[in-house]
């Protein structure tokens, strides 16, 4: 009984099967949270400011899957969100998959190519920076006005407190995990 423990852990396929439930499982952490800070008030005078507390799992599941599992994540998180909510391809769908998109790359920079220079909370910073640049954008390319960019001061400082209880939140989160180790 024991021996067929062993070889179910060694078992490439098993290791397989054990990283697509887990991105399954953060997808849908990533959706629960998502739509409990959609419940919550605005956090600020600024329209369209969020915590983004979805990042939180974006962030856990680049430490813990890397680039690939982490970017699945990010895309089922957004896709099944939108189509749970009923935004799929509508402005917020955009915005969220611009935002999105731009956080992760800038977590998916810091994370990997600035390893000495950032820490898991000065990532998740980069990350709602890089968030409020992708939505910008994509409000200038559908109103096809680069004037949206002169909101960016205002969300940039919100950014700085956003990310830091975002990092905060995914470095707490993965010190309870038991096993931090990326998963290959």
């Amino acid at each position: 009984m024991q021996e067929s423990k062993i070889v179910a852990a060694n078992n490439p396929r098993s290791a397989g099967i054990r990283k697509l439930v887990l991105v399954g499982i953060l997808a849908a952490m990533g959706i629960i949270l998502h739509f409990v800070e959609s419940l919550l008030p605005a956090i600020a005078p600024v329209p369209g400011a969020k915590l983004g507390l979805a990042n939180i799992i974006t962030l856990m599941a680049l430490v813990v899957l890397g680039i690939k599992g982490g970017g699945q994540v990010l895309f089922l998180r957004i896709f099944l969100g939108s189509l749970m909510a009923g935004t799929f391809l509508t402005l917020p769908f955009y915005l969220s998959l611009s935002g999105g998109v731009m956080a992760f790359l800038g977590m998916s920079t810091g994370l990997y190519l600035g390893r000495d220079r950032f820490s898991l909370v000065g990532v998740s910073i980069l990350g709602a920076l890089s968030h409020n640049l992708g939505q910008l954008g994509a409000v200038a390319i559908i109103i096809g006005n680069l004037g949206v960019f002169y909101y960016l001061p205002y969300l940039a400082l919100l950014a700085i407190p956003t990310g830091f209880v975002v990092g905060m939140g995914a470095k707490y989160s993965l010190n309870a995990l038991p096993q931090t180790g990326r998963i290959k």
